[in-house]
């Protein structure tokens, strides 16, 4: 028998659906902001630190930003496999209930 959307909105595993996206959005958002900021910060208050020199032609403050931005890629990378491989199945779940 097919459930009404109202009946879905307020099942369990809808609810649970829910807060299990938000707080995996949550985490990876945290993670990139504490990295993000944790950059800028050391630019404003340890300039020093990113001027100094590894190699001949770079310096920890080229490397730590590439850092980032990789780390950026890693977090939206783990987000969809999350995404597709959990998530996804989980909603496809639901929607069987609607019909």
């Amino acid at each position: 028998m097919a459930k009404s959307v109202h009946d879905i909105v307020n099942s369990p595993k809808f609810k649970s659906l829910v807060t299990t996206r938000w707080t995996v959005s949550f985490i990876l958002t945290a993670l990139l902001f504490v990295v993000y900021y944790g950059y800028i910060l050391l630019i404003a208050y340890n300039k020093e630190f990113l001027a100094e020199k590894v190699g001949v032609y770079t310096n920890y403050g080229i490397i730590l930003g590439v850092l980032v931005i990789v780390l950026a890629w890693i977090l939206t990378f783990i987000y969809v496999i999350w995404a597709n491989f959990s998530y996804d199945k989980k909603v496809e779940e639901l929607k069987k209930e609607l019909r």
